[in-house]
């Protein structure tokens, strides 16, 4: 495979970068035509271009199966429409919002929820006046405690104008936690500096970076040395991953990616259930199968590995965990708990022998 450019941004890139066939050039201009295209050239370096089914080059190179979509998918799967007052803000639970600051990515995931509205066909940053309504609008909602800067990918600004909005955030005090979501660290790592993260941590609240990735060959030495800044210089890191038909919808990919995370020193938080955006019917993976799948990494893994479990309920209402039951009890009877090994145990113990409970209405001692 030829040396990429910087970044890879139309059918032709593709092609030249050795990362699509020819014969797929015109279908993949189709789908460029709705849905933006872009791979920075360290993600194309983590393709395995000998691997028709490389997990990475899912993610990002389109496939002919973005043609095809499915009648329950929607364009805005999440409801963001519905929960936003005034643009860029999406305010679905009380205490947080989201401040949506731009619409582009340095890369753009094949299965992303919000494909409709990013990339280079969609205004690429608020207006002035936008983003002053924005700011207006937190600052005059007391019970907002939590402000998560997205988009787009909040950490393509210059460092100027995420400092600016640093400051705006910094003269609301009952904002009190800042989260930022992004795949900068690994889309482009040299982006990442201690003078960035003094940048972050001049709004003077307490901020946590969310880092997304699925594949735990996302996390190499220069997106780990990245994170490492931001750790370093005091703000921790999340993670956030999709399931995805495959990616990582095994065991062991998923044990390597939850492992390789916590080594990074970024603790799991989120693993979602794939949002049913157009086009995008072809990474889904059953719900069953996802549950499978986290109760064999609660068996396996440490419990600094676990994240939830997580399914954004199509139509605006909101995030719900759909991990694996591990807790039963029939009414007046005792409570039984699964283990790790699917083994069944009563719980007081000592209603194992009659399966009646004592004690409280809870059944506990």
């Amino acid at each position: 495979m030829r040396e990429p450019p910087a970044s890879l941004r139309s059918a032709s890139d593709l092609v030249e970068a050795g990362l699509l066939p020819e014969s797929k050039r015109d279908a993949v201009e189709r789908i460029a035509a709705t849905y933006a295209i872009g791979l920075t050239g360290e993600v194309a370096a983590l393709i395995d271009g000998a691997d028709p089914h490389d997990p990475i080059a899912r993610q990002f190179v389109p496939d002919l199966a973005e043609l095809t979509e499915q009648p329950w998918e929607m364009a805005d799967p999440t409801g963001d429409l519905l929960f936003s007052p005034v643009e860029g803000i999406v305010h679905r639970y009380p205490d947080r919002v989201l401040l949506k600051l731009l619409h582009i990515c340095p890369v753009y995931c094949r299965f992303c929820f919000r494909r409709a509205v990013v990339g280079p066909n969609s205004p690429a940053h608020l207006s002035p006046d936008a983003l002053a309504a924005a700011i207006g609008y937190i600052a005059d909602h007391p019970a907002i405690w939590e402000v998560i800067l997205t988009g787009g990918d909040p950490l393509t600004l210059s460092a100027r104008r995420l400092a600016d909005i640093m400051a705006r955030i910094k003269a609301i005090d009952h904002v009190k936690i800042l989260r930022l979501h992004t795949r900068v660290p690994i889309a482009d790592p040299l982006r990442i500096t201690a003078e960035l993260a003094g940048v972050l941590l001049s709004s003077g609240k307490t901020v946590f970076v969310a880092l997304h990735a699925n594949h735990p060959r996302e996390l190499s030495e220069a997106a780990r040395a990245a994170c490492a800044k931001f750790i370093d210089s005091g703000i921790p890191m999340l993670s956030q991953s999709v399931l995805l038909a495959g990616v990582n919808d095994d065991i062991e990919t998923l044990t390597k990616l939850m492992r390789a995370f916590v080594e990074a020193r970024i603790k799991p938080y989120y693993l979602h259930q794939l949002d049913p955006a157009p086009g995008t019917g072809h990474f889904l993976v059953p719900i069953a199968r996802g549950r499978d799948l986290m109760r064999q990494l609660r068996g396996r893994v440490s419990g600094l590995c676990q994240p939830h479990y997580m399914l954004d309920i199509p139509g605006g209402h909101g995030k719900s965990p759909i991990g694996p039951d591990y807790l039963t009890r029939s009414p007046g009877k005792a409570y039984w708990v699964t283990d790790y090994k699917g083994r069944s145990h009563a719980y007081p113990p000592e209603a194992h022998e009659t399966g009646e409970i004592r004690g409280g209405d809870d059944g506990l001692p």
